[in-house]
Protein backbone atom coordinates (compact mmCIF):
# COMPACT_ATOMS: atom_id res chain seq x y z
CA UNK A 1 0.00 0.00 0.00
CA UNK A 2 1.57 3.52 -1.04
CA UNK A 3 0.52 5.69 1.89
CA UNK A 4 1.72 3.10 4.71
CA UNK A 5 4.90 2.40 2.56
CA UNK A 6 6.04 5.94 1.81
CA UNK A 7 5.68 7.46 5.55
CA UNK A 8 7.40 4.52 6.68
CA UNK A 9 10.08 5.27 4.46
CA UNK A 10 10.48 8.03 4.48
CA UNK A 11 10.01 9.10 8.32
CA UNK A 12 11.45 5.99 9.73
CA UNK A 13 10.81 5.55 13.49
CA UNK A 14 8.44 8.00 13.54
CA UNK A 15 6.04 6.61 11.06
CA UNK A 16 6.47 3.28 12.15
CA UNK A 17 5.37 3.93 15.75
CA UNK A 18 2.25 5.49 14.23
CA UNK A 19 1.39 3.11 11.60
CA UNK A 20 1.53 0.59 14.62
CA UNK A 21 -1.18 2.51 16.43
CA UNK A 22 -4.53 0.22 16.69
CA UNK A 23 -7.26 1.92 15.20
CA UNK A 24 -9.41 1.84 18.81
CA UNK A 25 -7.09 4.29 19.76
CA UNK A 26 -8.53 7.40 17.74
CA UNK A 27 -7.86 9.43 20.42
CA UNK A 28 -4.32 9.40 18.83
CA UNK A 29 -4.73 10.79 15.54
CA UNK A 30 -3.30 14.18 15.04
CA UNK A 31 -6.02 16.99 14.82
CA UNK A 32 -5.92 17.70 11.75
CA UNK A 33 -8.68 18.26 8.82
CA UNK A 34 -7.66 18.67 5.05
CA UNK A 35 -8.98 21.44 3.10
CA UNK A 36 -8.25 23.05 -0.33
CA UNK A 37 -7.14 19.91 -2.37
CA UNK A 38 -5.91 20.53 -6.22
CA UNK A 39 -4.67 17.74 -8.10
CA UNK A 40 -3.00 18.65 -11.96
CA UNK A 41 -4.37 21.82 -11.47
CA UNK A 42 -7.46 20.20 -11.76
CA UNK A 43 -6.93 18.36 -15.16
CA UNK A 44 -6.96 15.02 -16.35
CA UNK A 45 -3.84 12.99 -15.33
CA UNK A 46 -1.68 11.80 -18.58
CA UNK A 47 0.73 8.91 -18.08
CA UNK A 48 2.96 7.80 -20.97
CA UNK A 49 3.65 3.90 -21.33
CA UNK A 50 6.79 4.35 -19.61
CA UNK A 51 8.56 6.19 -16.67
CA UNK A 52 7.03 7.84 -13.43
CA UNK A 53 4.04 10.56 -13.96
CA UNK A 54 4.60 13.46 -10.94
CA UNK A 55 1.04 14.99 -10.34
CA UNK A 56 1.37 18.11 -8.96
CA UNK A 57 -0.57 18.62 -5.80
CA UNK A 58 -1.74 21.76 -3.36
CA UNK A 59 -3.40 21.24 0.12
CA UNK A 60 -4.20 23.19 2.90
CA UNK A 61 -4.58 21.85 6.68
CA UNK A 62 -5.90 23.41 9.68
CA UNK A 63 -4.89 21.66 12.80
CA UNK A 64 -5.44 22.41 16.79
CA UNK A 65 -3.38 24.79 18.14
CA UNK A 66 0.01 24.13 19.61
CA UNK A 67 0.15 20.79 17.18
CA UNK A 68 4.16 20.71 16.01
CA UNK A 69 4.02 20.51 12.61
CA UNK A 70 7.68 20.32 11.68
CA UNK A 71 8.62 17.68 9.12
CA UNK A 72 10.31 15.81 12.08
CA UNK A 73 6.78 15.49 13.94
CA UNK A 74 4.36 15.75 11.65
CA UNK A 75 4.03 14.16 7.79
CA UNK A 76 1.30 14.60 4.94
CA UNK A 77 0.42 12.77 1.96
CA UNK A 78 -1.95 12.41 -0.76
CA UNK A 79 -3.27 9.08 -2.06
CA UNK A 80 -6.25 7.74 -4.58
CA UNK A 81 -8.59 5.46 -3.95
CA UNK A 82 -11.87 3.61 -5.39
CA UNK A 83 -15.32 3.45 -3.38
CA UNK A 84 -15.12 3.58 0.26
CA UNK A 85 -12.07 5.06 2.02
CA UNK A 86 -9.72 1.93 3.27
CA UNK A 87 -6.42 2.79 4.17
CA UNK A 88 -4.99 -0.60 3.01
CA UNK A 89 -6.35 -0.04 -0.42
CA UNK A 90 -4.93 3.50 -1.53
CA UNK A 91 -2.54 1.90 -3.55
CA UNK A 92 -1.46 5.23 -5.66
CA UNK A 93 -0.03 8.26 -4.09
CA UNK A 94 3.09 10.55 -2.75
CA UNK A 95 6.17 9.01 -2.79
CA UNK A 96 7.87 11.58 -0.21
CA UNK A 97 5.52 13.94 2.33
CA UNK A 98 4.29 17.42 0.91
CA UNK A 99 6.17 20.09 1.62
CA UNK A 100 4.00 22.73 4.28
CA UNK A 101 4.54 25.94 5.64
CA UNK A 102 2.07 27.44 8.25
CA UNK A 103 0.12 30.60 7.18
CA UNK A 104 -1.43 30.33 10.75
CA UNK A 105 -1.08 29.45 14.37
CA UNK A 106 -3.74 26.90 13.23
CA UNK A 107 -3.49 26.34 9.42
CA UNK A 108 -0.57 25.15 6.88
CA UNK A 109 -0.33 24.95 2.93
CA UNK A 110 1.09 22.40 0.92
CA UNK A 111 2.62 21.13 -1.81
CA UNK A 112 4.17 17.79 -2.94
CA UNK A 113 3.19 15.21 -5.98
CA UNK A 114 1.33 12.04 -6.03
CA UNK A 115 3.87 9.61 -8.09
CA UNK A 116 2.54 7.15 -11.29
CA UNK A 117 4.71 4.51 -12.09
CA UNK A 118 4.80 2.11 -14.88
CA UNK A 119 7.46 -0.38 -13.11
CA UNK A 120 7.65 -1.97 -9.95
CA UNK A 121 5.31 -3.33 -7.24
CA UNK A 122 3.07 -0.42 -7.13
CA UNK A 123 3.15 0.05 -10.87
CA UNK A 124 -0.07 1.71 -12.92
CA UNK A 125 -2.83 -0.98 -14.23
CA UNK A 126 -4.41 -0.75 -17.41
CA UNK A 127 -7.39 -0.94 -14.81
CA UNK A 128 -6.45 2.49 -13.68
CA UNK A 129 -7.08 4.51 -16.37
CA UNK A 130 -10.63 5.81 -14.27
CA UNK A 131 -11.75 7.94 -11.91
CA UNK A 132 -10.34 8.50 -8.61
CA UNK A 133 -11.69 9.57 -5.03
CA UNK A 134 -8.39 12.00 -3.12
CA UNK A 135 -7.04 11.21 -0.14
CA UNK A 136 -4.83 12.61 2.38
CA UNK A 137 -2.90 10.70 5.59
CA UNK A 138 -1.47 13.09 9.01
CA UNK A 139 1.11 11.43 10.26
CA UNK A 140 2.64 11.84 13.82
CA UNK A 141 4.65 9.94 16.45
CA UNK A 142 1.42 9.19 18.11
CA UNK A 143 -0.80 8.25 15.76
CA UNK A 144 -2.14 9.15 12.06
CA UNK A 145 -5.44 10.39 10.75
CA UNK A 146 -6.80 9.46 7.14
CA UNK A 147 -9.65 11.64 5.42
CA UNK A 148 -11.49 10.85 1.97
CA UNK A 149 -13.25 12.76 -0.40
CA UNK A 150 -10.84 15.33 -0.84
CA UNK A 151 -12.26 15.49 -4.96
CA UNK A 152 -11.60 13.32 -7.54
CA UNK A 153 -8.99 12.50 -10.12
CA UNK A 154 -9.08 10.99 -13.62
CA UNK A 155 -6.07 9.15 -14.76
CA UNK A 156 -6.09 8.80 -18.70
CA UNK A 157 -3.98 7.11 -21.34
CA UNK A 158 -1.29 8.91 -23.27
CA UNK A 159 -2.21 9.16 -26.72
CA UNK A 160 -0.25 8.83 -30.38
CA UNK A 161 -1.00 10.23 -33.69
CA UNK A 162 0.95 9.69 -36.32
CA UNK A 163 2.09 12.03 -38.97
CA UNK A 164 -0.86 12.85 -41.36
CA UNK A 165 -0.20 11.45 -44.77
CA UNK A 166 -2.14 12.71 -47.93
CA UNK A 167 -1.24 11.39 -51.45
CA UNK A 168 -0.55 12.14 -53.90
CA UNK A 169 1.30 14.79 -53.37
CA UNK A 170 1.21 16.74 -56.65
CA UNK A 171 -3.02 16.30 -56.94
CA UNK A 172 -5.23 18.76 -59.00
CA UNK A 173 -8.56 19.95 -58.04
CA UNK A 174 -10.98 17.52 -58.17
CA UNK A 175 -9.05 14.84 -58.13
CA UNK A 176 -8.75 12.03 -55.07
CA UNK A 177 -6.44 12.28 -52.20
CA UNK A 178 -5.79 9.23 -49.22
CA UNK A 179 -5.31 10.49 -46.35
CA UNK A 180 -3.71 8.68 -43.25
CA UNK A 181 -2.53 8.42 -39.79
CA UNK A 182 -2.40 5.61 -37.22
CA UNK A 183 -3.63 6.02 -33.59
CA UNK A 184 -2.33 4.16 -30.31
CA UNK A 185 -2.59 4.57 -26.58
CA UNK A 186 -0.10 3.47 -24.05
CA UNK A 187 -0.39 0.13 -22.60
CA UNK A 188 0.89 -0.19 -19.16
CA UNK A 189 1.04 -3.54 -18.51
CA UNK A 190 3.67 -4.17 -21.56
CA UNK A 191 5.33 -0.19 -21.51
CA UNK A 192 4.42 -0.01 -25.38
CA UNK A 193 2.09 1.44 -27.42
CA UNK A 194 -0.79 -0.51 -29.22
CA UNK A 195 -3.68 0.49 -31.74
CA UNK A 196 -6.95 2.26 -30.71
CA UNK A 197 -9.33 0.30 -32.21
CA UNK A 198 -12.93 1.53 -33.30
CA UNK A 199 -13.16 4.94 -32.29
CA UNK A 200 -14.00 8.17 -33.93
CA UNK A 201 -11.55 10.57 -35.18
CA UNK A 202 -11.92 13.69 -36.84
CA UNK A 203 -10.21 14.80 -40.04
CA UNK A 204 -9.49 18.46 -39.95
CA UNK A 205 -8.41 20.99 -43.00
CA UNK A 206 -7.05 24.01 -42.98
CA UNK A 207 -6.84 26.19 -45.68
CA UNK A 208 -3.84 28.49 -46.78
CA UNK A 209 -3.70 31.76 -45.21
CA UNK A 210 -6.74 30.44 -42.42
CA UNK A 211 -5.81 30.59 -38.71
CA UNK A 212 -7.86 27.60 -37.79
CA UNK A 213 -8.58 23.96 -39.09
CA UNK A 214 -12.13 22.46 -39.84
CA UNK A 215 -13.52 18.83 -39.61
CA UNK A 216 -13.87 17.55 -43.33
CA UNK A 217 -15.50 14.46 -42.03
CA UNK A 218 -14.83 11.73 -38.77
CA UNK A 219 -13.67 8.46 -39.39
CA UNK A 220 -13.14 5.24 -37.28
CA UNK A 221 -9.89 3.47 -36.86
CA UNK A 222 -9.50 -0.25 -37.75
CA UNK A 223 -8.53 -3.09 -35.44
CA UNK A 224 -5.03 -1.96 -35.87
CA UNK A 225 -5.97 1.52 -34.85
CA UNK A 226 -4.82 2.78 -38.75
CA UNK A 227 -7.40 5.74 -40.26
CA UNK A 228 -7.74 5.93 -43.95
CA UNK A 229 -10.39 7.93 -45.91
CA UNK A 230 -10.45 10.12 -49.05
CA UNK A 231 -11.55 13.22 -49.76
CA UNK A 232 -11.54 15.61 -52.94
CA UNK A 233 -8.80 17.90 -53.70
CA UNK A 234 -10.22 21.82 -53.77
CA UNK A 235 -7.89 24.34 -52.60
CA UNK A 236 -4.31 24.49 -50.97
CA UNK A 237 -4.07 23.67 -47.21
CA UNK A 238 -2.87 21.17 -44.35
CA UNK A 239 -5.02 18.02 -43.39
CA UNK A 240 -4.58 16.67 -39.79
CA UNK A 241 -6.08 13.94 -37.98
CA UNK A 242 -7.36 14.95 -34.32
CA UNK A 243 -8.54 12.76 -31.79
CA UNK A 244 -11.38 14.43 -29.34
CA UNK A 245 -10.22 11.70 -26.58
CA UNK A 246 -12.14 9.69 -24.65
CA UNK A 247 -13.23 8.94 -20.99
CA UNK A 248 -9.82 7.28 -20.09
CA UNK A 249 -7.58 8.15 -23.23
CA UNK A 250 -6.01 11.52 -23.56
CA UNK A 251 -6.76 13.90 -26.76
CA UNK A 252 -4.26 14.61 -29.16
CA UNK A 253 -3.61 15.93 -32.73
CA UNK A 254 -1.37 15.14 -35.81
CA UNK A 255 1.24 16.91 -37.43
CA UNK A 256 -0.28 18.18 -40.70
CA UNK A 257 0.56 17.55 -44.14
CA UNK A 258 0.21 20.49 -46.74
CA UNK A 259 -1.26 20.02 -49.60
CA UNK A 260 -0.42 22.38 -53.22
CA UNK A 261 -3.23 21.85 -55.46
CA UNK A 262 -2.89 22.58 -59.14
Amino acid sequence: MRIRATVAAVTGALALSALAVPAAQAATAPDVTFTQVTVNNGKAIVARATGTTHVPVTYTFRHARGLDISPDKLVTVLGLYVGHLDVDKVRLGSDDPGTCRATSATVAKCKGFIDLHTSGEQRLLNTDARKWNVAALAVTERGYKAQGGLGTAQIKFHSKLTATDATPEAVKAGETLTVKASLSRANWRTNGYDGYVNVPVALQFRKAGAASFTTVKTVKTDRRGALTTTVKASVDGMYRYSFAGSTNTAPVAATGDYIDVQ
